[in-house]
């Protein structure tokens, strides 16, 4: 593979780009409307270590572009109406719910100042039963900014919170202390 070469796959174009200023790291990303996945790696870094760091972040990159294109906002806003139904008596209220590609260390977040949820991508392929979790949580923030024991009052109302809980620390996008993750470990 020459410094900057660009090479076809099946899928989007593949570019390696090398650098003497990157030491030991290798990032992937989708550049150019998808049409390119960039790989960023160390110039002394071989052919052969690079090959299967490069199919394992093909496969990651690829498979969250899948997931972004199967994330429908209208879908995830009717499942937070029908969850504040249920948990919330429909006292709740947002100016906006809808996913995003730009979260990589938390599953979602909300802004109560401006009344926004924004859920991660990466949530469209959990479970059902996860990613009502994860709006629910979303939801009690609109009540109680932080993760104290109020909040927590909120949020258990959901009735499968801890095994959701558990699943996100499974994948490593939960802290044991109730707060997100701080590392993506996907």
């Amino acid at each position: 593979m020459p410094k900057d070469s660009p090479t076809t796959t099946d899928g989007p174009t593949l570019r390696i780009t090398r650098s003497a200023r990157r030491q030991k790291t290798v990032s992937a990303r989708l550049v150019e409307g998808g049409a390119v996945l960039e790989i960023l790696a160390p110039a002394a870094m071989t052919d052969a270590a690079l090959a299967p760091i490069i199919d394992n972040l093909r496969a990651r990159v690829l498979r969250h572009a899948e997931a972004a294109k199967t994330a429908d906002d209208e879908a995830l806003a009717r499942r937070a109406r029908e969850l504040n139904r249920l948990y919330f008596n429909n006292r709740l209220r947002w100016a906006e719910i809808r996913y995003v590609t730009n979260q990589q260390h938390r599953y979602g977040s909300c802004t109560p100042a401006t009344q926004t949820i924004r859920i991660s991508h990466r949530m469209a392929a959990v479970p059902a039963w996860v990613r009502d979790y994860v709006i629910v949580h979303e939801l009690a923030h609109l009540l109680e900014a932080n993760h104290g024991a109020r909040f927590w009052k909120l949020v258990n109302r959901y009735p499968k919170t801890e095994r959701a809980r558990g699943y996100l620390i499974a994948l490593g996008l939960e802290g044991d202390e109730g707060e997100s993750g701080d590392l993506d470990r996907e």
